[in-house]
């Protein structure tokens, strides 16, 4: 079945996964490119890291399918180790977030009267990809409840300046009125894609 360990891990898949994963991670730096460019010229240079949510989150993913595609590369040193983990939660778990909330907030701003283009429908489709290849690939993964909730930590810190700094992805103009609302949305969103990795860790076949 396409969802089966032996499809999955078959290098030919993962090498086509780390090839597509990559790709939609240098577009989607490039989608953020003017905010960069923004954020760059009125903000001071720390707060950039903290703009392009989705590319970083599928960077982590496609350095996540590197573990997998050579799984004895530095296997037993403790800090590959560490490093792998907390590489692989943050790809994880910020998969799941910011492809849901993509699609939540592109779905909002059509309902409020924002007009669709073929660009929304390609991204809603990538970020719905983003969140289902997390998920299924958490049973792969090393990392465990504790580095999952590091990546919380990550996510909690991006949320809080977004909205205290005003650096957080650009919105639709319909959408600009509820940013109180989309603030509490985005942070209760991080907390759910913690649990829900906490819920198929716990599924997880060792």
């Amino acid at each position: 079945m396409l969802w089966s360990r032996e499809f999955l891990t078959n290098r030919i898949i993962l090498w086509l996964m780390l090839i597509t994963n990559a790709a939609g991670t240098v577009y989607g730096y490039i989608w953020y490119g003017r905010q960069i460019e923004y954020t760059l010229q009125f903000h001071p240079i720390w707060r950039v890291v903290f703009v392009p949510d989705s590319p970083t989150a599928s960077l982590f993913f496609t350095l996540s399918l590197l573990f997998l595609i050579f799984p004895r590369l530095g296997k037993p040193n403790p800090i590959y180790i560490g490093i792998r983990t907390i590489v692989e939660a943050l790809g994880v778990v910020t998969s799941i977030k910011y492809g849901i909330w993509a699609v939540t907030m592109i779905a909002a701003g059509g309902f409020q009267g924002d007009p669709l283009e073929w660009q929304h429908y390609m991204l809603i489709v990538s970020h719905l990809a983003m969140a289902l290849e997390a998920l299924l690939f958490i049973r792969f993964f090393v990392f465990g409840r504790f580095a999952a909730f590091l990546a919380l930590v990550w996510l909690l810190l991006n949320d809080t300046l977004d909205y205290t700094y005003y650096i957080y992805p650009w919105l639709p103009d319909v959408l600009e009125n509820d940013l109180p609302a989309i603030q509490s949305f985005t942070m209760g969103l991080s907390v759910v894609s913690l649990l829900v990795t906490w819920l198929f860790i716990s599924f997880r076949k060792v």
